[in-house]
């Protein structure tokens, strides 16, 4: 049913969770719409014209049509109280402990994702408003010794796997929204609010690109602007045995002419950024550009990452 719904891979420890409610309620759609069907069927049937030639002001005396809407009430009421409330308890009520967390800030505006990280010592610096310029879009006051270690990026999230993130949402201007698809996360940013959100990150960027890898039909529009870069999966060579592609390149339209004169009819590829936040909130022109990237390391990864930012506070 996954599959058939086409719902995106699942890389978060509460998607599971969210797909199964999606999964259900599908069920119940299906359900509904065949039994309504059959009785719209039946309907026709039962009472066409010239089976009754005349009006029977008695009606159907039978309580089938009754137990059937108790029945479904019934079972949305499960569908709230036995699936949708504990699931919003535990995704988005509960919260990990922030020493237990990796915490970020993300401050969203027309048309960018700015994202806070407090450095090693665990603290947030402070951001002021009469601070921002091109060049610092948070504000960030490199005066406070709080935000002399403090990293920021700009639509560029990076989290470890397999450990709770804590990411607190402002917008400097309307409202947008902060979704991310493969982890099953969706949440408003309102301005003057700073809401916070939880989630688990379970399959690193590799894992995530190995698990979307599949054959492409190789077409020139592969790589119009909108559609997501693709990255070859293994090596690729023209008829004399020169090199047109190795594993991990980028698709290019230079590259998908070389493919097709070769006699290439499809390419084993994946998204190179398979990960992203986008904006699910229609807040301006520009809404269409307003993406980041969301690089999910492993721990050593991560670590290596930080180190190398906080190398180029010091330069």
């Amino acid at each position: 049913m996954h599959d058939l719904l086409g719902l995106p891979l699942d890389a978060s420890a509460h998607g599971h969770y969210i797909d199964n409610i999606i999964v259900v309620v599908h069920w119940l759609m299906l359900v509904l719409f065949v039994g309504w069907a059959f009785y719209f069927i039946y309907a026709l049937i039962r009472f066409r014209r010239s089976r009754n030639p005349k009006a029977d002001y008695t009606g159907v005396k039978s309580h089938f049509s009754t137990y059937s809407e108790i029945g479904v009430a019934l079972f949305e009421g499960f569908l709230l109280v036995g699936l949708a409330i504990p699931v919003w308890s535990n995704v988005v009520v509960t919260f990990p402990a922030e020493k237990d967390a990796t915490v970020v800030h993300v401050v969203a505006e027309q048309f960018a994702w700015n994202v806070h990280y407090p450095g090693p010592d665990g603290v947030f610096g402070k951001r002021d408003i009469h601070l921002v310029t091109a060049e610092n879009p948070l504000g960030l006051d490199r005066n406070d010794p709080a935000a002399k270690d403090d990293i920021a990026t700009i639509n560029q999230l990076h989290l470890p796997v397999g450990k709770p993130v804590i990411v607190y949402l402002t917008s400097k201007d309307v409202i947008h929204s902060f979704g991310i698809p493969l982890l099953r996360v969706k949440q408003d940013v309102i301005p003057g609010q700073s809401i916070p959100v939880t989630f688990t990150p379970t399959k690193t960027d590799a894992e995530i690109r190995k698990a979307l890898t599949k054959h492409y039909p190789i077409t020139m529009d592969m790589v119009e602007p909108g559609r997501p870069f693709l990255s070859v999966m293994k090596d690729y060579k023209d008829v004399e045995g020169n090199p047109i592609l190795a594993k991990g390149a980028p698709l290019m339209e230079e590259s998908l002419k070389q493919l097709l004169a070769a006699g290439y009819k499809e390419v084993l590829a994946t998204a190179d950024t398979p990960n992203e936040i986008a904006c699910a909130q229609l807040c301006g022109l520009g809404h269409f550009r307003m993406r980041a990237s969301v690089v999910i390391q492993t721990p050593q990864e991560y670590q290596a990452w930080l180190d190398e930012e906080a190398a180029y506070l010091t330069q």
